[in-house]
């Protein structure tokens, strides 16, 4: 396979969010590409949960510093990095106190989801643009991982359409198991207009249900990984009826480390550079 550029963008990445089905797609599929020799560069947030001193994060002065409009309001973008041991491969957190401190995820002790959760996805967006901008760097494929990051193809096609770092990517939605109903509130409309993002966008937003997020992700996509043997039928129906390119590894166990991720995946975007 000829060495390409992945972004992996992800709510959680192994070995920094454990027991997590996407956390370790995550992580396997990155691995199997840096094995061949391609670039990797993965993002997650840098949630309260993630032990900061078990894992030796630190900052990055050169990218952080950063300040990321949500609704008017300055949030200052930190940029921590940590090394997966043996894998020579570095994670990029996107941090900031107001929105990543909390020791939990999306969700708190009594499983009510978060008010801001809408905020917090749209500055991780951002957060990913920035520092991949601030690194001059140029991903051939852009590999979305669950809702969190789903609005990661809007913001590339839309607010930061004229960066010439994303003009050649290609996006891949990953189709993992659903968690949450409606992770996010109908707020996030507002930071979206906020940020002056075609009408028609954002009135796909009017319903952040987890499938609708998703289906709005792949609207703007060049294909989808599909993980999942359990994908609803809404969704199921919205991806086969657009033109996409499909890979489709939800046959496959997880736990095994030679399971087709690598030969379906990371195999298949090679394939794409000898027939074309």
């Amino acid at each position: 396979m000829k060495s390409k550029n992945f972004l992996i963008a992800s709510s959680g990445i192994y070995p920094y969010m454990t027991h997590n089905d996407t956390a370790n797609l995550a992580y396997k599929i990155a691995r199997s590409a840096n094995s061949k020799g391609s670039q990797i560069r993965m993002f997650m947030p840098r949630f309260g949960t993630v032990n900061e001193r078990k894992h030796q994060l630190h900052e990055v002065i050169r990218l952080s510093g950063v300040n990321i409009v949500i609704n008017d309001d300055d949030m200052p973008l930190i940029i921590k990095v940590a090394s997966i041991p043996k894998e020579r491969m570095q994670v990029y957190f996107i941090d900031n106190d107001e929105f990543f401190k909390r020791k939990a995820v999306f969700s708190d002790d009594d499983n009510q989801i978060f008010d801001d959760n809408d905020g917090r996805a749209v500055f991780f967006t951002k957060g990913i643009i920035e520092t991949v901008k601030k690194l001059k760097w140029r991903p051939d494929y852009v590999l979305v991982f669950d809702w969190f990051a789903g609005l990661l193809p809007l913001y590339i096609k839309t607010y930061y359409k004229n960066e010439p770092l994303f003009h050649e990517s290609k996006i891949y939605i990953v189709i993992n198991n659903q968690t949450y109903n409606k992770p996010m509130s109908e707020n996030i409309k507002d930071k979206l207009v906020f940020d002056e993002l075609p009408e028609d966008f954002i009135e796909k937003y009017k319903d952040p249900t987890e499938i609708n997020l998703l289906k709005n992700a792949i609207d703007l996509a060049d294909g989808v990984i599909i993980r999942t043997k359990d994908m609803p039928e809404e969704l199921a129906q919205h991806i086969h009826g657009k033109e996409l390119d499909i890979i489709d590894v939800s046959g496959y166990d997880l736990d095994d480390d030679e399971i087709a991720l690598k030969a379906q995946v990371i195999e298949a975007f090679g394939e794409k550079e000898t027939t074309k």
